[in-house]
């Protein structure tokens, strides 16, 4: 039967989500469970739920190999750094005046995280091709783009796929606003994670773009989201929540009248990370004292439970997969971390060839792998002043700060997460 490693296990409660979905599939009920996270107590309390799951062989280890030993999907969930580490993203930067709603894709947040998340990706691939070589290895760890062309480049043998559950939640949420059934929906999305595009978007035949603009027209609310904004003036509907998208573009997130007038929460995941903080000893402390943990969402749909599915029962299906660009976009750059679909069977995550996007959907994509490609390079080439190049050209980096002041940014970030940067870039 098929065994599943979760690295960084210690996320216990998105361990609980993925490990009930994957009991949830009558074929997968013999499966085997192995979780690893440096952390000892939170490894016993993600260990402790998994069996409370029951069904599958759960085992746990410190060791990362040993963990990994006889795997056939890998599920990496780390977040270096930790609830401390995030706040650094988000308070160094605004003591310089710079907001940010959720810091953990791009920006300077993204960027940061990124660099300390590069070297353990590092150590990972290297145990993954030495211990299960044919393992997939199912990425959720944030900054997602940059992980992935991290990944592809210095290990490019790994078979990776990045898993984001954005696109799914957001033709659920446009297909409730229009009135149209989910499942009954046909759509096409692509570009890069957290600024992907609804392209198409159909139910039964017909175009549902005309009733979008007509909800739209029906509430003046709806307009106060930066999404909305965005698709009015671009054509197509990003596909991450407007906290996020608030942050790939120059536009919103320097202007106090922006941020009202779109109703942005300024530090929004910080507060998110603290209340990610409280879920977990919330749920140490009911099992210590021999309650039932805390209920998860029952609305909670994540992709690698999918994956893993797929491979053992060979059950086609199709959901949106974040891999290198290898002909799949053919206006965004070759090898540069795209999101697209992908067909799931037995052999394997297969990616759709999209080809290209609207010149002005492939722009704004372009500006945003800019980023990743410059911070990717910084890490790849051990170039600190790639660092540098990556926070000047970020769109709302740069529209907020002048050049000194976002020099002086990247040494105050470089000094503040130390040695959770890669020893290269330590002098940033």
């Amino acid at each position: 039967m098929v065994t599943i490693a979760f690295v960084g296990a210690g996320s216990v409660e998105f361990t609980r989500q993925l490990l009930r979905d994957v009991l949830s599939f009558p074929e997968l009920a013999d499966v085997t469970i192995s979780l690893h996270d440096v952390d000892a107590e939170r490894l016993e309390v993600a260990a402790a739920l998994a069996r409370l799951a029951g069904g599958a062989h759960v085992r746990a280890s410190l060791s990362r190999r040993e963990a990994l030993e006889g795997a056939d999907v890998v599920v990496n969930m780390v977040a270096i750094g930790g609830h401390a580490a995030t706040l650094t993203d988000f308070d160094v930067p605004e003591s310089f005046g710079l907001r940010q709603t959720i810091g953990d894709t791009l920006g300077i947040g993204g960027i940061f995280r990124g660099l300390r998340t590069f070297p353990f990706l590092d150590v990972l691939a290297a145990d993954v091709l030495a211990v299960c070589p044919d393992a997939w290895l199912l990425n959720y760890t944030n900054p997602m783009a940059m992980n992935i062309q991290y990944l592809a480049t210095v290990a490019p043998r790994l078979k990776v796929a990045g898993l984001c559950h954005s696109v799914h939640w957001t033709i659920h949420d446009l297909s409730a606003l229009v009135g149209v059934p989910h499942d009954e929906v046909d759509f096409l999305s692509a570009g890069v994670n957290h600024q992907a595009w609804i392209l198409r978007w159909q139910h039964e035949g017909r175009d549902l773009y005309p009733a979008l603009d007509a909800a739209i027209a029906a509430d003046p609310e709806l307009a106060r989201r930066v999404r909305v904004d965005l698709y009015r003036r671009f054509g197509f509907y990003p596909t991450e929540t407007s906290e996020h998208s608030s942050e790939y573009v120059p536009w919103y997130l320097r202007h106090q009248s922006e941020v009202e007038r779109l109703r942005l929460p300024v530090r929004d995941y910080a507060t998110i990370s603290a209340e990610n903080v409280a879920t977990y000893e919330k749920t140490r402390a009911a099992l210590a004292a021999g309650d039932p943990p805390p209920p998860l969402s029952d609305d909670a749909v994540e992709y690698a439970p999918q994956v893993i599915h797929s491979l053992v029962t060979g059950q086609q299906r199709t959901i949106q997969v974040n891999v290198a660009n290898h002909g799949l976009i053919s206006n965004l750059p070759d090898g540069a971390a795209v999101e697209v679909p992908a067909t799931l069977d037995r052999l394997g995550v297969h990616p759709h060839r999209v080809g290209a996007l609207p010149r002005q959907l492939a722009a704004l994509n372009r500006s945003f792998l800019d980023v990743v490609d410059l911070t990717v390079a910084a890490a790849v080439e051990g170039d600190p002043g790639h660092v540098r190049h990556a926070a000047l050209c970020d769109p709302a980096t740069a529209a907020a700060l002048t050049v000194t002041q976002i020099d002086d940014l990247v040494a105050a970030m470089t000094a503040a997460h130390g040695d959770l940067l890669p020893a290269a870039l330590r002098g940033a």
